[in-house]
């Protein structure tokens, strides 16, 4: 009875463990991304014909690290990853930067993809805060901008443009200071369609094999 008992706990635990790596794994195909038009991230197969009027990144004015403006024309028919970081941060920052490296590493030789990193903390990382930044950090600035601004309009973007302040969504709270580990991935006609923790190397790739896709897209 015993052994019967037994058989069939390891039978259930195996076909859990079966059923369970069939919904997270990394490999599930993908053949076309959703659209995320809510701060919610609810994601969305719209028809490019059903676009109009939906959730793009708005209009943007800022300064990277060798003080050259930095727009919406600048990544006009890019694809590109954005996220939101500052210098001295001692936590995430640096994971960030490294995975947003090997993104940079992995597309170097490729004009469609570039990267986007916006100070939050604009009060302290200046352009030769930024330029200093990016040499230590082996950055390509052909490939990837570090922003710096106005602190309003660069908290605005994150939280309104592209949904980066989940601490936000809750409390409304302008005076909160944004810190947030998501990888935004936006298309070339400037709507988000997908978001990835950028502190898990799992999710990096995730994120790489979805940039794939994007390029596929007419």
């Amino acid at each position: 009875m015993k052994y019967f008992f037994w058989t069939c706990m390891v039978l259930v635990i195996l076909f859990s463990c079966k059923k369970q790596e069939k919904v997270i794994s990394p490999h599930t195909s993908v053949n076309k991304l959703p659209y995320f038009v809510s701060s919610d991230f609810t994601p969305h197969w719209f028809a490019i014909s059903d676009l109009k009027g939906k959730h793009k990144i708005p209009d943007f004015n800022f300064i990277n690290q060798n003080g050259d403006t930095i727009t919406n024309e600048t990544y006009r028919d890019k694809i590109y990853i954005a996220d939101f970081f500052f210098t001295i941060c001692p936590g995430i920052c640096p994971q960030l930067t490294k995975n947003m490296g090997l993104i940079q590493n992995t597309y170097v030789d490729d004009q469609e993809v570039n990267l986007l990193s916006h100070t939050v903390m604009p009060w302290h990382d200046s352009i030769p805060v930024l330029k200093e930044y990016a040499l230590r950090n082996n950055i390509n600035d052909e490939k990837w901008n570090l922003v710096t601004g106005d602190k309003d309009e660069i908290y605005k973007i994150a939280r309104e443009g592209y949904f980066a302040d989940e601490d936000f969504v809750k409390t409304q709270d302008t005076d909160n200071f944004i810190h947030t580990e998501n990888f935004i991935l936006v298309d070339k006609k400037g709507y988000i369609r997908g978001v990835y923790n950028g502190t898990i190397p799992l999710d990096v790739k995730r994120l790489m094999r979805h940039i794939e896709i994007l390029k596929k897209e007419v």
